[in-house]
């Protein structure tokens, strides 16, 4: 059998190219439409009513914070944030000026994988959600008795409620101990939700999913390190429902997603009832007020829920009628992260930098160091954010 004549296979390499060439652009086309685009956010900040010296640094790591949780007798508590893909523990106890791994660092490696979220409820016991590398893995929901450090509760979320990419990264309980509310974020699937966990049961299962409450809308985060935009901007940080907090009466659960405009609140019944479908607990939403492109939130005890805005290195608070006030903004804050309230009326602000974890280098998450958790009062005192 002849072979083909140069010309012949000079066109079949030609055409193979530009086969290749067409199939790429079709990808990036589709994952500018898809993850890319979005307008400014205007800036909804005001003049801070505390002054940046009204900051304090508790907590300073060489690796980049996650989210922190404080105990009623100020135990404090973070994670690493999984972005910055940590190499060793991940979870860590603030103890005497000093890291200290918790729990001991051969049990993290056993139980955790992408640990972000951490809450304690009123019986001391810190919750940590696992997201599962996205659901890739396995997520996972822990709880660790801070009296004995014991472990002492765990659930592997099925794919059903936790599908390949979710990311279940925040988390709030109730008083009793009962139910867990979670947030999916959901950015790589684009269906963020929330989702119910009975503790006794050990039931989950995901509500509003899609819902424009929970839905980015079509935002670009400007924060003070850079836009959050990759891939020479084929590619956005639009992020679903992030921040969720829980009023200390138990009756309220606010959510926000972060490129949203509007803060949400939902009666924590209303979520325990399986008898309601998506489209009736959709309409007992409550639209509370127009909010910052924001990551965490903490309710306090008056009623109010504060609110980190990612863009302007600042916390705001919001009362029950949507009245929103900017507590205080600084420089120094680079990507106001989670938010718990602490004893003695403290507000603890994590400050994961985001920017310099996400899709950088080992080399430049190192070289942008060190990361804080920094502390303020509100004035308003208080133990909430269970």
């Amino acid at each position: 059998m002849s072979s083909p004549a140069p010309g012949a296979r000079t066109a079949r390499v030609f055409k193979a190219v530009i086969a290749g060439v067409g199939l790429l652009v079709l990808a990036v086309v589709g994952v500018r439409l898809r993850y890319g685009g979005g307008e400014p956010y205007p800036d909804v900040t005001g003049m801070p009513l505390l002054p940046d010296s009204a900051l304090e640094e508790v907590v300073r790591s060489a690796e980049p914070i996650g989210n922190v949780a404080v105990s009623s007798t100020g135990r404090l508590f973070y994670t690493i944030h999984p972005e910055s893909r940590p190499q060793g523990a991940k979870l860590w106890e603030w103890v005497d000026g000093k890291a200290v791994p918790f729990p001991a660092e051969p049990l993290q490696k056993k139980l955790f994988d992408t640990v972000l979220g951490v809450t304690i409820d009123r019986r001391d016991w810190l919750w940590v959600i696992d997201h599962g590398n996205h659901g890739l893995g396995v997520p996972r929901l822990l709880a660790f008795e801070l009296s004995t450090g014991h472990l002492a509760h765990e659930f592997d979320f099925p794919p059903q409620v936790a599908p390949p990419g979710s990311f279940l990264q925040d988390l709030r309980v109730d008083s009793k101990g009962e139910t867990v509310f979670i947030a999916d974020v959901g950015f790589w699937r684009r269906s963020p939700a929330l989702v119910i966990y009975d503790v006794a049961k050990k039931q989950a299962r995901r509500v509003l999913e899609k819902h424009d409450s929970v839905f980015p809308r079509d935002f670009i985060i400007r924060s003070p390190l850079k836009d959050m935009v990759f891939f020479g901007g084929v590619a956005a940080l639009k992020c679903g429902v992030d921040g969720i907090a829980l009023d200390p009466t138990d009756e309220w659960l606010w959510f926000a997603a972060m490129s949203h405009d509007t803060m949400y609140r939902v009666r924590a019944a209303d979520l325990r009832d399986t008898s309601l479908d998506d489209e009736a607990l959709g309409q007992r939403l409550q639209a509370v007020g127009r909010k910052p492109l924001n990551d965490g939130l903490s309710a306090d005890t008056a009623g109010n829920v504060l609110m980190t805005d990612v863009e302007h290195g600042a916390v705001l608070r919001m009362s029950p009628e949507g009245r929103l006030e900017t507590l205080v903004k600084s420089p120094r804050i680079r990507w106001a992260d989670a938010i718990n309230h602490g004893p003695d009326g403290w507000l603890y602000v994590a400050d994961s930098a985001l920017p310099h974890s996400m899709l950088q280098s080992r080399e430049h998450i190192q070289a942008n160091g060190p990361y804080f958790i920094w502390r303020f009062k509100p004035g308003i005192g208080g133990i909430a954010g269970m």
